[in-house]
């Protein structure tokens, strides 16, 4: 492993981290990427089993910025695919249109409930023209934007089964940026002239897909930086050298031993909270005190191979259902008919958890019954056409934004941008909820500002001497 001072490290060999290395690397400097994982992409990565492949989690492509999408269609030219999206809400033993529809919601719910929605609407916005609403909690953002009827109904369940506490314990900041821009009158609009929700990511009814899974953007970045410089996997950052708020070196640790590697600038993208625990020295006790605050949310996948050829023509159907564990579940043949052999499909069902809870715990073989047992209750597979199965817990998936996250964010943050050659990055890196094209866009502005300091920019995707 090279010991060079002179090269840029990069803790985290996700999205974020790799796309910041594909930039340093296209202009010239040496760069190393360590990944605790035996693969790269993080969250964004494909799992290939006896012919089939699933990602972790359905995760489309799509971005309304010109740069991103050019960056990505340039890295993956032909294996690109444009998918429709076709999803579903399952809730009261019936399927409702995601986005809504109005005909679809007046004759699912009634027309009781449907009128009682948009009085709970108009009341809301008669009480906006008043005094604004304080919005704390993800409870407060949508009743005062849907209406409570709507928050009860389309909100509430789901919310709480996919970040394991009370709506009023969510921050609203999460779901403000989650939904940006969109609004019940918006998604009524929405559902009768399509074109008016193309700038609500919320809405987007088409995006692109590599047919080999969403995992390939990662594999061709890091092909694209070995050509230069260096991706080494299952290698575990174990401490982060440092005086003076500058970075000097960090200690890794693959299956045989630990290596002490020096660089000149540094891009993290790991969980924030393992960041400043991994610093030595340490953090000041306020700052190691509110990293401890900061919390994440765990997915548990399983995927169930079945001898047919599809099972629905899906691409999510969502399950607030209590009755029902899982939150979420895909069809990666729907996204791409290479997801599987000829004649076989596979349904990938997502449980949210926390570390340590009884999903967590259960063991994989009980996990595909509870998967099975209720695909087979909502009619879609009989057992007989299980094939296979494959579990992957994924920790720290999802920042958790808890009511109060803020303020203990903000203490780690400040502490940690006094760091000079110190870049923090990514989805868990900064603790934000950053879709795949945020999370590309956080690596390269990571690495614009090393670039900065080399006397380089990046022009429409080209890098050039400035």
């Amino acid at each position: 492993m090279t010991k060079k001072d002179d090269q840029i490290l990069i803790l985290g060999g996700g999205l974020t981290g790799l796309s910041a290395g594909y930039i340093l690397t296209k202009a010239g400097l040496k760069v190393a990427v360590f990944e605790h994982d035996s693969t790269v992409g993080g969250v964004s990565k494909t799992i290939e089993h006896n012919g089939f492949r699933f990602d972790l989690g359905g995760h489309r492509f799509f971005s309304k910025d010109a740069q991103i999408n050019a960056f990505v269609m340039d890295l993956m030219g032909s294996e690109l695919i444009m998918v429709p999206r076709k999803s579903k809400i399952f809730m009261r033993g019936k399927y409702f249109d995601y986005p809504l529809k109005p005909v679809n919601a007046v004759f699912g719910m009634g027309i009781p409930v449907t009128l009682r929605i948009l009085a709970d609407y108009g009341i809301e916005r008669i009480k906006r023209f008043v005094r604004k609403p304080a919005a704390v909690s993800l409870e407060d953002w949508v009743v005062a934007n849907f209406g409570r009827t709507m928050f009860n109904i389309y909100f509430k369940e789901y919310s709480e089964k996919v970040w394991g506490i009370a709506c009023n314990r969510i921050s609203a900041e999460w779901v403000a940026q989650r939904i940006k821009g969109l609004s019940l009158s918006k998604a009524v609009t929405n559902a009768f002239f399509k074109f008016k929700g193309k700038e609500i990511p919320s809405l987007v009814d088409e995006f692109f897909y590599p047919r080999l899974g969403i995992g390939r953007i990662s594999d061709r970045l890091s092909e694209e930086i070995k050509k230069s410089g260096k991706v080494f996997t299952g290698t575990d950052v174990e401490q982060i050298n440092h005086s003076g708020f500058l970075v000097d070196s960090i200690r890794v640790r693959d299956s045989v031993q630990s290596h002490l590697v020096r660089g000149s600038e540094f891009i993290s993208s790991i969980p924030i909270t393992k960041l400043i625990n991994e610093l030595d020295p340490p953090p000041p006790e306020n700052v190691m005190l509110a990293g401890s605050q900061l919390k994440f949310r765990d997915i548990i996948i399983v995927a169930i191979m079945i001898d047919r050829k599809r099972v629905t023509d899906q691409t999510w159907i969502y399950v607030p259902e209590k009755a029902i564990p899982f939150g979420r579940i895909h069809e990666p043949t729907n996204w791409s008919s290479e997801m599987a052999p000829d004649g076989k499909t596979l349904l990938v069902v997502e449980f949210f958890s926390f570390q340590g809870d009884a999903i967590w715990r259960a063991d994989d073989a009980e996990l595909t019954e509870i998967a099975v047992q209720n695909l087979e209750k909502l009619g879609y597979i009989n057992k007989s056409d299980v094939l296979d199965s494959v579990v992957r817990r994924v920790p720290k998936a999802y920042p958790l934004f808890e009511v109060g996250y803020a303020k203990h964010f903000d203490a780690v943050y400040n502490y940690l941008s006094q760091f000079r050659n110190l870049h923090v990055a990514g989805r868990v890196g900064m603790f934000k909820y950053y879709n795949m094209d945020h999370a590309i866009d956080s690596g390269m502005r990571a690495a614009d500002k090393i670039l900065g300091r080399n006397k380089m920019k990046r022009r429409n995707g080209q890098l050039v001497n400035r």
